[in-house]
């Protein structure tokens, strides 16, 4: 059934995660995984981490975005925007991470983990939050990437001032949401796509300094998931590697 799946993905990438995280939970294990290095080095690291996770069974190629070969053919003939992740099932590719998401969901139904909740309400709530979910990735990169992003000669104070403020409102939206519950996942009782997609982009805040003691809440739900078996098995092998993250966010 998943000899005919290939992932090229990246670790620590909230996108790729989501896809990782959706595989395990529908119990999609033995797809053939192309893994790429985001940094020079990171080759044996990330070989190493997957042997210890006990994840041998994979098929894995690692290539190397400093070299660019996230532009190469092998990528480019599954995804012409060069971009990960880039899965394909068969003959059908798809290369948006919520995609692949609903895809594996609707496809699978009745294997692993049901991740479309019955409840009507639950299944509302779980789009609003899925969907909420790309809100938060945008402005936390904007902050985390627009040195990056935006050319030196162009980078203004103002803009930073405003693209941190933008974060901390965002932020504020979840903490009430998940104070207000029902909880104690983002839909409610149940781990849904809403999870699935969103608890990367919260794990990558932490990653970069997030204070969990101004967030408690967003901090909390954080902590829960870390040990459910589908993120666990997918913790991004560089940050086992290195469990140390940057402080970019700590003062958010």
């Amino acid at each position: 059934m998943t000899q005919d799946m290939t992932l090229l993905w990246g670790s620590g990438s909230p996108p790729c995660w989501r896809v990782l995280i959706a595989l395990e939970e529908k119990n999609l294990q033995g797809y053939n995984s192309v893994l790429l290095s985001f940094e020079k080095g990171e080759h044996k690291s990330q070989q190493i981490a997957l042997e210890e996770k006990n994840l041998q069974g994979y098929n894995s190629v690692l290539l190397s975005f400093e070299k660019g070969e996230h532009k190469s053919q092998q990528v480019l003939d599954i995804n012409p925007r060069g971009q990960l992740p880039s899965f394909k099932h068969g003959d059908r590719i798809l290369n948006e991470s919520y995609g692949v998401c609903s895809y594996l969901e609707s496809q699978f139904k009745n294997q692993g983990n049901k991740l479309i909740p019955e409840c009507g309400a639950e299944q509302a709530r779980m789009y609003q939050r899925m969907y909420e979910g790309q809100t938060l990735a945008q402005k936390m990169a904007d902050v985390i990437y627009y040195n990056w992003k935006v050319p030196e000669g162009e980078r203004h104070d103002s803009a930073v001032k405003r693209n941190r403020e933008a974060l901390i409102a965002e932020l504020k939206i979840w903490e009430e949401y998940l104070k207000k519950g029902p909880g104690p996942y983002l839909a409610g009782k149940d781990f849904t796509l809403a999870d699935v997609t969103v608890y990367p982009s919260i794990a990558y805040l932490f990653r970069f300094g997030l204070c969990e003691k101004r967030h408690p809440k967003v901090a909390e739900y954080y902590n829960s998931l870390k040990s459910r078996p589908s993120i666990k098995a997918t913790w991004p092998p560089t940050w086992l590697e290195s469990p140390q993250g940057q402080d970019l966010l700590k003062d958010i």
